[in-house]
């Protein structure tokens, strides 16, 4: 079975974090960085900051949820200091 990630972008030209869901990351941090997705095409270039493997589609939806909330973006803060954290992009 194939695994599912987390991942987290970071915007190089507002500093901003973007947490999303997929099977490759790589791949998708490709189709941000070309404008394919409407959320993240005006934030574009994009680096991919961090991966956490999962399980399941179930346990990275979770996990994307809860990257997004309040706790769960105090906690990325921990794993990546000195990153922007906010809400914009979906963050």
């Amino acid at each position: 079975m194939e695994s599912w990630y987390v991942y987290v972008l970071k915007s190089l030209k507002d500093g901003k974090l973007y947490t999303g869901i997929s099977r490759n990351p790589g791949k998708r941090l490709g189709e941000h960085n070309r404008g394919k997705t409407k959320s993240t095409k005006y934030r574009r270039p994009f680096v991919l900051i961090y991966t956490e493997e999962c399980v399941s589609l179930k346990q990275a939806r979770d996990k994307e949820k809860f990257y997004k909330s309040g706790g769960g973006r105090e906690k990325l803060k921990s794993i990546l200091p000195g990153s922007s954290i906010g809400r914009a992009g979906g963050c």
